[in-house]
């Protein structure tokens, strides 16, 4: 070490020993974006100090190292501000994925409670023709039973008039026998006294 890097030296000490408390606060912080903004300003102005120092002392050491902590700052600045649209890029991305989810889901809930709707409209349709086709079931037997009853009613109709027809043929012709019968006997009788009556004259003569 020379007496013109001395100056340097000591700036650099101080420099690091300053920046100790804050390198120690950011580090309990965490990667956040905040951090690295903070840690962004500290490097810059870390670069900055070093820069008038060296200008000052004339250290070209001095100088050539604050110009690379602004460069590299300056590294650092584009590369958060390249993560910054990256990290707004990924969320606009993950809430149009979001979005995009929920629009499906909504679709599939309206879908579902279609079928549903179309299942229900179906059943009913399959129940109404069930109860109209149990209805003209019922009207048909109901119908075919009257007709039957009245094919019946025809049937016992006719029975009756066949058994009255019988039983006036079977009166006339025992009618008809009965006057027979008095006819036979009537001419029995008058022919008994006929013969009566013959047997009579013989004797008197």
């Amino acid at each position: 070490m020379t007496v013109q890097t001395i100056p340097g030296t000591v700036v650099d000490s101080t420099l690091k020993l300053i920046r100790v408390p804050a390198d120690t606060v950011l580090g309990l912080a965490g990667e956040g974006r905040f951090a690295s903004s903070a840690s962004l300003a500290i490097d810059r102005a870390d670069a900055a100090v070093r820069g008038v120092a060296g200008s000052a002392l004339r250290d070209q050491d001095l100088r050539a190292d604050a110009q690379r902590r602004r460069i590299a700052a300056d590294e650092r600045r584009i590369a958060l501000r390249l993560r910054t649209k990256a990290d707004q890029r990924t969320a606009e991305a993950e809430e149009e994925v979001a979005e995009t989810r929920e629009q499906a889901a909504r679709r599939r809930r309206r879908a579902g409670e279609q079928a549903e709707r179309k299942r229900e409209q179906a059943k009913k349709r399959r129940d109404k023709t069930k109860r109209s086709a149990a209805e003209v079931t019922k009207k048909r037997k109901q119908s075919a039973k009257q007709d039957a009853a009245m094919a019946e009613k025809e049937i016992e109709e006719k029975a009756k008039l066949d058994r009255l027809d019988r039983l006036e043929t079977k009166t006339e012709a025992l009618k008809e026998k009965e006057e027979a019968l008095t006819a036979a006997d009537e001419a029995k009788r008058l022919k008994d006294q006929a013969s009566k009556v013959k047997a009579e004259r013989k004797a008197n003569s």
